[in-house]
């Protein structure tokens, strides 16, 4: 089965009511590309409201707590970001991992939990300069990928529409440099053998798995062009109705190189 290239933007610690008119210009340019599946998470703020608004875009959180609920001052369940309309929650991303401590067990709990609660999941996995520069990319990003995975019997049976996996290195993030069409095609490639070999070759074909890491509209077509790239998480360049929607055609025309 051929996927529609999957083109999520994170808008982070971006964003009040002001920023629904650029949601619903995003929505509305969404309707004229329907080659490509287009998504935003918004912080939880804005989930309904534009989740209210939306006639094609899906709308997603950028994390969510590991239990159902109780004394969790501050937290959002899966549930809750469900209930306030959001189809899917980003997990594991860097900025988490580093800046709140975020363990892959802790990721592995939280995908398991927003499996629960009927979300698509977008796992997150990504290398440092230093792990890079080591020679070391390769073994910790497929450690880091099994560790986060929940256990089989927590996957969903439809595991290949409700997860997908984006590779984030660390330092690409907000860089202003992507990484080449050769790092992408290697560790994608590495991405797509783990999941054959943790899914079955049905499933771990089909998962989805999306570049991250200064995206931008004049870069993303190279970017889309190599192989096992199955779409783009976008951060700061999702922020505007032009640059994002301009990734997302980008998505949906051949590459001419």
């Amino acid at each position: 089965m051929t996927r529609r290239p999957y083109i999520v933007g994170n808008w982070k610690m971006h964003g009040t009511r002001a920023m629904l008119s650029e949601a619903r210009a995003i929505d509305r340019a969404a309707q004229r590309h329907m080659k490509v599946e287009v998504a935003i998470a918004p912080p939880y703020t804005l989930i309904h409201p534009i989740h209210r608004e939306a006639e094609q875009i899906a709308v997603g959180a950028q994390d969510c707590h590991h239990e159902d609920g109780g004394a969790h001052t501050g937290d959002i369940s899966g549930a809750m970001v469900a209930d306030a309309g959001a189809s899917f929650v980003i997990l594991g991303h860097s900025e988490r991992r580093t800046g709140h401590g975020e363990s892959d067990a802790l990721v592995r709990a939280k995908a398991g939990a927003a499996f629960a609660a009927g979300l698509r999941v977008i796992l997150c996995c990504g290398e440092s300069a230093a792990t890079r520069e080591s020679g070391k990319a390769v073994a910790f990003i497929k450690r880091q990928l099994k560790a986060s995975l929940p256990a089989a019997d927590q996957l969903p049976a439809d595991i290949a529409d409700r997860l997908t996996i984006a590779y984030e290195p660390i330092w690409a993030i907000g860089t202003g440099t992507p990484a080449t069409a050769d790092d992408i095609a290697e560790m994608h490639g590495v991405i797509r053998a783990l999941l054959i070999d943790l899914l079955g070759a049905e499933q771990g074909a089909e998962v989805r798995i999306l570049y991250g890491g200064s995206v931008k509209p004049d870069n993303a077509a190279a970017i889309f062009a190599v192989s096992e790239v199955g779409g783009a998480l976008v951060g700061g360049a999702s922020l505007t109705a032009d640059s994002f929607m301009g990734i997302a055609l980008a998505a949906s025309e051949p590459f001419d190189g």
